[in-house]
C-alpha cells in the first residue's frame, strides 16, 4: 500500500508561483515514477509531468517551460515547481504513483486527495 500526501497548494495571481509536494510512504519510493495531474471543474483529470525513478521527465505541452518536476529520493518527497501561473492552471493538483512510466491516468495505480491551486486574474 502506498500513502501519498499533498501539499503547497493556494491562491495566487496571474505570474505568481507556487511549489506543490508530495510525500510519500509504502512503496519504494526511489523505483516508482511519481506523477502530477489536475482536474478543473467540469473537466477530465490532465496529466501534467512525471518524474521516473531514473529522474526521466515528462510534461504537458500546456505547461513546458513553466513547470518543473523533481524529487527528493531521501525525503520520499516530489516536487512540482509552477512559475509564470496563469488562470487556466487553477484546479485540483494529485499526486500519484506506478510502476513503469506513461501519461495516462488509468495507469497510475496510487492517489494523494488533492490540493487546490487557484489562480486568479
Amino acid at each position: 500500500q502506498v500513502q501519498l500526501v499533498e501539499s503547497g497548494g493556494g491562491l495566487v495571481q496571474a505570474g505568481g508561483s507556487l511549489r506543490l509536494s508530495c510525500a510519500a510512504s509504502g512503496r519504494t519510493f526511489s523505483r516508482s515514477t511519481m506523477g502530477w495531474f489536475r482536474q478543473a471543474p467540469g473537466k477530465e483529470r490532465e496529466f501534467v509531468a512525471y518524474i521516473t525513478g531514473s529522474g526521466m521527465k515528462n510534461y504537458a505541452d500546456s505547461v513546458k517551460g513553466r513547470f518543473t518536476i523533481s524529487r527528493d529520493n531521501a525525503k520520499n518527497t516530489v516536487y512540482l515547481q509552477m512559475n509564470s501561473l496563469q488562470p487556466e492552471d487553477t484546479a485540483v493538483y494529485y499526486c500519484a504513483s506506478r510502476t513503469g512510466w506513461g501519461t495516462s491516468v488509468e495507469s497510475y495505480d496510487y492517489w494523494g486527495q488533492g490540493t487546490q491551486v487557484t489562480v486568479s486574474s
